[in-house]
């Protein structure tokens, strides 16, 4: 039951949404979570400050999931991640903050995992 929310300060279009949802639907199996399961969310236009400066180019992405993973797989999917942000948006990988949230309980569909 992975969930990856994602701010970022660059207008996109439905093509980028798309494109960054599918290569983060592939990414998901670092963790060791299917994809068919996985909610993506996009908030663009977002205004983000890094050092007390706005950023022009720059993402914040949460990864919250069912239990958790190894600090190894957290490490892989960082890089994935500012990967695939490096080639969809042109956002380096210095303005992307990535962090990770392993949940306990989780419901979906009327019940709990």
């Amino acid at each position: 039951m992975p969930f990856i929310d994602n701010k970022v300060t660059l207008k996109m279009s439905d093509t980028q949404k798309d494109n960054l949802k599918k290569k983060l639907g592939q990414a998901i199996s670092t963790l060791h979570k299917p994809e068919s399961y996985l909610m993506v969310g996009i908030a663009d236009d977002y205004d983000l400050y890094f050092a007390g400066k706005k950023l022009q180019e720059g993402a914040y992405v949460s990864v919250s999931l069912f239990g958790n993973a190894s600090s190894s797989d957290y490490e892989k999917m960082t890089a994935k991640i500012c990967e695939i942000y490096k080639e969809e948006l042109g956002i380096p990988g210095g303005d992307i903050y990535v962090t990770y949230h392993g949940v306990n309980d989780w419901g979906w569909d009327g019940r709990n995992f």
